[in-house]
């Protein structure tokens, strides 16, 4: 199978902290990959890395090419896309607003186009990104009107407005009780497919682990565990970093009996 994002020792520092260290992840084509781990993991510097919003060390190849010296927006143009933790919508604009600004690309010829009048064709992937997410009928909207979830998808959609060839979710949960996050992950996992791809970060494990295809697990930056999500569950290197060794002590005794 492709890969739409490979990483080939991955690492990043800031002074003397290593906040990864030679992370070796793949993203096949049309797959939902998840990243997992602790507070201070990592997870968050591993998005920022590949897109390109701190230096880092290692390779970085998008659909086979080399991106690693590339500027944010330049990867972004190749068809890497991100949300954000902090959800910022313009206020005075409406949902589907929103993403048309998302998905300008300004140039001399679109610039005449406006002034002319609004573009079709930016509204018409708007109004597609939204109905992927499940948004279709809060179109016209205003942010304030939104709940915290629906703001959350607002993000996806304007990370997909941009067809890109990989989304990458930056805890998409945050602040969600469980059914929104049910919700998200449902509306996540029907988002990919095709050539499209998704990277999903989050600290909700059960979120990530009930919608991702493959999950990677990372504690204090290095890679501790990855393959399909029942096998990731059961990982006593990762029961140990979210619950402590006694919980993987219990795993243990109770595959043994």
């Amino acid at each position: 199978m492709t890969a739409v994002l490979e990483t080939q020792g991955l690492s990043v520092s800031f002074g003397g902290v290593r906040a990864l260290v030679d992370v070796d992840l793949t993203v096949p084509e049309g797959s939902l990959v998840g990243l997992i781990g602790p507070n201070g993991a990592g997870k968050t510097t591993f998005i920022d890395a590949i897109s390109g919003f701190v230096p880092s060390r290692g390779r970085i190849l998008l659909g086979g090419e080399d991106i690693t010296d590339l500027r944010p927006h330049d990867r972004a143009t190749m068809g890497l896309a991100r949300t954000w933790q902090s959800i910022e919508l313009f206020d005075d604009l409406s949902v589907e607003e929103n993403l048309e600004v998302a998905a300008r690309r300004p140039s001399m010829w679109s610039t005449v186009r406006e002034v002319v009048g609004r573009s079709s064709s930016t509204t018409s992937t708007a109004v597609e990104a939204l109905a992927q997410v499940g948004l279709e009928g809060i179109a016209d909207a205003m942010p304030s009107e939104l709940s915290q979830g629906q703001r959350k998808l607002v993000g996806v959609a304007r990370a997909l407005v941009s067809e890109p060839k990989l989304v990458c979710c930056d805890e998409p949960a945050a602040g969600l009780d469980t059914s929104e996050s049910e919700a998200l992950g449902r509306r996540l996992r029907a988002a990919v497919g095709g050539s499209r791809s998704m990277l999903l970060v989050d600290h909700d494990m059960g979120l990530v682990l009930g919608v991702s295809d493959y999950v990677y697990v990372l504690e204090f930056g290095k890679l501790i565990a990855h393959g399909p999500p029942e096998q990731v569950r059961r990982d006593p290197a990762v029961i140990m970093a979210y619950l402590g060794g006694e919980a993987a002590a219990q795993l243990r005794a109770q595959e043994g009996t």
